[in-house]
């Protein structure tokens, strides 16, 4: 882990750098990829249709300054870069997004990002109490999300269960 997070600035950018330009242009070309394979099916109707040019205009006009400033977020970059895909964004306003959103989350990753990182490994080495009481943490949240799923599946399944059965 130390070499990690020991590495100069310039290493850690560009590494970082190039990691995320890779990840975001993988999950753009993914998108695009299943637009284009949606429009050799019988969905072709829908994804051809008056609204989705709509939306495929608007992501192309509209979609530069969301996908630079999703770069900007956590949990929200990737379906950005998805749907800037599945709208088919035009390259020459998605590349030039992503190289800001890009510098921009480098340059965060590799200052306060790897400091943060590093100063967790550091706490945890120190305080195995500290690292059980993380893990305990991460248990607990990782619960609470698969119960609010699951109640929020629930709560969504019992109006149709109604319906059917007053039929």
């Amino acid at each position: 882990m130390d070499q990690i997070t020991s590495l100069p600035f310039e290493w850690a950018f560009s590494t970082l750098f190039v990691i995320v330009l890779l990840r975001s242009n993988a999950t753009y070309w993914a998108g695009r990829g299943l637009a284009a394979g949606g429009r050799r099916t019988r969905f072709a109707r829908h994804l051809d249709s008056a609204t989705m040019a709509r939306a495929e205009a608007v992501i192309a006009h509209w979609g530069a300054p969301a996908v630079a400033a999703s770069f900007l977020t956590i949990g929200f970059q990737t379906a950005v870069n998805a749907a800037a895909g599945l709208g088919r964004m035009p390259l020459r306003r998605y590349i030039p997004a992503t190289l800001v959103g890009g510098l921009c989350w480098a340059v965060i990753y590799a200052t306060v990002g790897l400091a943060a990182f590093d100063a967790a490994v550091a706490a945890a080495a120190g305080s195995p109490a500290a690292l059980a009481i993380l893990a305990v943490a991460a248990a607990a949240l990782a619960a609470l999300l698969v119960w609010r799923r699951r109640r929020t599946k629930a709560s969504a399944a019992e109006p149709e269960s109604s319906t059917v059965s007053g039929a």
